[in-house]
């Protein structure tokens, strides 16, 4: 990378040792331009509200002499085609492997709950190939509120064998992780336990009578249970009332499933009400759900960490949709889809580690809009 008498191509070195173990799928003339430079364009854009390869081509034009601050451009502007070609092609695990290696350059080790919750790219899929929607399975940190990592499937079915290697490459001591119902599966339970974490597993009927053993215990009135004051909220017009009962008294449902690591079980009952133009016309509804715990957590840090695992739709999932238009994204070819939902992952990130209060849709408008921001965001790296 090139730099200017202002000293920042120093300063981007950081993010230029993020793709330096990519290797250049293009042979022959297709290589005329450099990968780390056209990797390095392609975040510009996506931090300035991009989409597209298209995009990407038309940020390089506006931005030449902003770019040439630290890039040489020695064989001039990559164009559309180059772009999609390289996404096209791009390794997706030798990506992923950059992410990483982006991860622990600025974030510190992981503590708290880590969320594992997948996503459909709904418009990734291709008719003509028959080929199915991306479905992206993340590893969420809540406190953080940053992507860990990722992996792709073709088909939700397909997440209870992706969960597996998404935790090897995460280190687990000291952390809470979270799965949906698809998820409570005793190897994954095991394999957590193993790297050093606890979990708290949303149970459903997916495993046999666990969930009906669990559900009448702590229904039971006679059994052995710590409960919590009732919280309330009142937001979006609804209030809802959530109660956490927690028991450690479980070595006869031990005994039974042998469930791995299992130290506790808890209930979470919420009441959901809608207030009508009248008493007779509120609407009221409750709905329990029940949970294996790998740690004898109170009532209180069980309601914590269950609404951490639900934030993730609104924290990743909700702005990925709405802010960055990924639903709407009609990359379907080859290798396309995976690669770019990773660079949205890293451009959300930094966003995230970028410290002003401003919302994430304003902090897109003003990396477009100011270049001295712009370049604040990839001095991040």
């Amino acid at each position: 990378m090139a730099g200017s008498g202002d000293g920042w191509g120093d300063r981007m070195e950081g993010l230029a040792a993020c793709f330096e173990e990519l290797e250049d799928p293009r042979t022959g003339n297709a290589g005329l331009h450099d990968l780390t430079e056209i990797m390095v364009i392609a975040l510009c854009t996506v931090l300035c509200g991009g989409q597209y390869a298209s995009d990407m081509a038309l940020f390089a034009r506006e931005k030449e002499e902003f770019l040439r601050q630290f890039l040489k451009l020695e064989n001039g502007l990559p164009s559309h085609d180059t772009f999609s070609r390289v996404f096209r092609l791009l390794d997706p695990e030798q990506f992923r492997a950059c992410f990483l290696t982006f991860m622990g350059r600025f974030s510190q080790a992981c503590e708290g709950v880590i969320a594992i919750d997948g996503k459909v790219l709904r418009r990734s899929f291709d008719k003509a190939s028959g080929k199915s929607p991306l479905h992206m399975v993340s590893a969420w940190g809540c406190e953080q509120r940053l992507v860990l990592a990722q992996i792709a499937t073709d088909a939700r079915s397909n997440e209870i064998t992706a969960v597996p290697k998404l935790l090897e490459m995460l280190t687990l001591k000291g952390t809470i992780v979270t799965v949906d119902a698809l998820d409570c599966q005793r190897a994954i339970a095991r394999q957590i336990v193993d790297q050093g974490g606890d979990y708290a597993f949303a149970l459903k009927g997916n495993q046999g009578t666990l969930h009906e053993d669990v559900r009448l215990y702590l229904d039971d009135p006679l059994a052995k249970v710590e409960t919590s004051i009732p919280t309330v909220d009142a937001d979006h017009g609804r209030i809802e009332t959530r109660a956490v009962a927690v028991s450690t008294d479980i070595d006869w449902l031990q005994e039974r499933h042998q469930w791995p690591g299992l130290k506790a079980i808890a209930r979470v009952t919420r009441t959901r009400e809608i207030p009508g133009s009248t008493p007779e016309t509120d609407k009221l509804s409750t709905e329990t759900a029940c949970y294996l715990l790998s740690a004898p957590l109170s009532p209180e840090r069980v309601g914590e960490v269950v609404r951490s695992h639900w934030g993730v739709e609104n924290s990743l999932h909700w702005r990925l949709d709405v802010t960055m238009n990924e639903d709407a994204s009609r990359n379907r070819m080859d290798n396309g889809p995976h690669n770019f939902a990773v660079l949205r992952h890293m451009a959300l990130n930094v966003m995230a580690k970028e410290s002003s209060k401003a919302s994430l849709r304003a902090k897109f408008k003003k990396a477009a809009w100011n270049q001295d921001y712009l370049l604040k965001l990839l001095a991040l790296f």
